[in-house]
């Protein structure tokens, strides 16, 4: 699970002898293996470890259970081209803030950045931090709040890590998405021959059916796809290869994704996955013993630490950039030349990030909270980028725009099937509150995420609307 949606570095001017980035072009050396590798990594994260359990207490039987993981990647596949073309329009000049900035002004781009800085990303930090204090409450229990006792210690010790400008290296990120995907794969294959698990009962009164629920989980697992329109342009004939590189990478975690939940069920049953915090470790427990399942909650544990580092270290150079463009921010914009990181941001982000590990802590489960905290936002925000496609196309027909390489296949059949899927989501994150189980626990959380983002709105209005960007 990519919690992030978008992992656009932003590096600081050059010194000395550095090439200025104005002359710099990127060299077009990933081929399509390079490329679908690069995707499936993007997108395979901690969270196929944690949403299938809250997935299956949403759905009716095993066979819808199965399709919501079929639609997950279908939708995906349509958001994946609509980026793929966007980011050929404007390739690495900030994702979705600068598709938003363009496409439908600075206001829009100022309330992503508030929205991205305060929810989306710090959401999805402490959403991941809490799967890593899941499987280490596994390995060592801490009591009844060990969970988030151990995500708080995760996030501050990132947090740290970063200020001190540790960062992952390449061959470390792809080391571990190596060992994850070898172990969802064993995990497919050990559910598959546990011997089958006892037909599942039907679903309690308001815990299954509720599809736009369990597809706000599923697409959170699916998400990262976004990432790779940035390739577009190290890609080798990229008019060619960029959509090969998105079909074949979306179908490949399709099917990874499908073959871990068959082996779930088989293991659990619908059942047994409804009540499991921990499936994969679960499953382990049934077909190897407590030897087994700690293993597999040792996996999880250093993916969720690789995937939360990841999500530390880009979150903050993003609130960076709004740093240096919004002098309201201005604060956050400054650089550390001691371990080359923007120290501010980092240490805003992660106080935010623990403010959120504390409140989700007095819910029932601190994943799912920060689940209902950041999907209103984030849906809102891949709508209206959905939405910007179409404003470029205008801007093309009128002249005021070039005409790019790489488009969207089947215009605009497949742009409006991601627009809709996009308002469907929305409808969805915001009717949580009514949902008779999960409203009463987490709607509070919805609507903190939504008034959060409308404070972005007044900040807006009082200080950013007449400013002068900083750059």
């Amino acid at each position: 699970m990519a919690m992030d949606s978008e992992q656009t570095v932003v590096q600081p001017a050059p010194k000395g002898g550095d090439i200025p980035a104005a002359t710099a072009e990127p060299r077009q050396l990933l081929s399509v293996p390079d490329g679908v590798f690069l995707m499936v990594g993007m997108i395979i994260g901690v969270g196929i470890f944690k949403a299938p359990s809250i997935v299956a207490g949403n759905t009716s039987s095993g066979t819808e259970f199965l399709l919501m993981w079929l639609a997950g990647g279908a939708v995906s596949l349509c958001g994946a081209l609509v980026y793929s073309e966007l980011a050929a329009r404007h390739a690495g000049t900030g994702g979705e803030y600068s598709f938003l900035s363009l496409g439908m002004g600075r206001g829009v781009a100022f309330l992503f950045a508030w929205s991205r800085m305060t929810v989306i990303q710090t959401g999805a930090i402490a959403a991941v931090a809490f799967v890593f204090g899941d499987y280490a409450s596994q390995l060592l229990p801490l009591g009844p709040a060990s969970s988030a006792i151990y995500a708080a210690i995760a996030v501050v010790a990132l947090t740290g890590l970063n200020l001190a400008g540790t960062l992952p290296t390449k061959n470390l990120q792809r080391l571990a998405e190596t060992l994850l995907i070898a172990s969802l794969l064993v995990l497919s294959v050990a559910g598959m021959v546990s011997g089958g698990a006892p037909a599942s009962a039907p679903a309690p009164s308001g815990s299954g059916g509720a599809i736009g629920l369990a597809m706000i989980f599923v697409l959170l697992t699916y998400g990262g796809w976004n990432e790779a329109a940035y390739l577009g342009g190290e890609v080798r004939d990229a008019k060619r290869n960029m959509a090969r590189i998105l079909v074949i990478g979306i179908v490949a975690v399709t099917v990874i994704y499908l073959l871990v939940n068959i082996g779930y069920l088989m293991a659990l049953g619908l059942d047994g996955m409804r009540t499991s915090k921990a499936v994969a470790a679960d499953v382990m427990r049934l077909v190897a013993g407590e030897k087994g399942a700690a293993v597999v909650a040792l996996i999880v544990c250093v993916s969720a630490l690789t995937t939360l580092n990841a999500a530390t270290f880009t979150g903050a150079r993003t609130t960076w950039a709004c740093g240096r463009d919004f002098p309201l921010f201005g604060g956050l914009g400054a650089w550390r030349e001691s371990g080359s990181t923007p120290a501010n941001a980092l240490l805003l982000q992660g106080a935010i990030s623990l403010v959120l590990v504390c409140a989700s802590a007095f819910t029932p489960d601190g994943f799912s909270a920060m689940v209902a905290y950041t999907s209103p936002v984030f849906w809102t925000f891949f709508l209206l980028t959905g939405l910007t496609l179409f404003r470029f196309r205008i801007r093309e027909k009128l002249g005021e725009a070039d005409p790019v390489q790489v488009r969207v296949p089947l215009y605009p059949v497949v742009p409006l099937l991601f627009i809709g899927s996009c308002v469907f989501m929305l409808w969805s994150s915001i009717d949580y509150v009514r949902n008779p189980v999960y409203g009463p626990k987490f709607g509070a959380m919805v609507l903190a995420g939504l008034v959060i983002m409308g404070v972005g709105i007044l900040l807006y209005l009082w200080k950013g609307r007449g400013a002068t960007p900083a750059r």
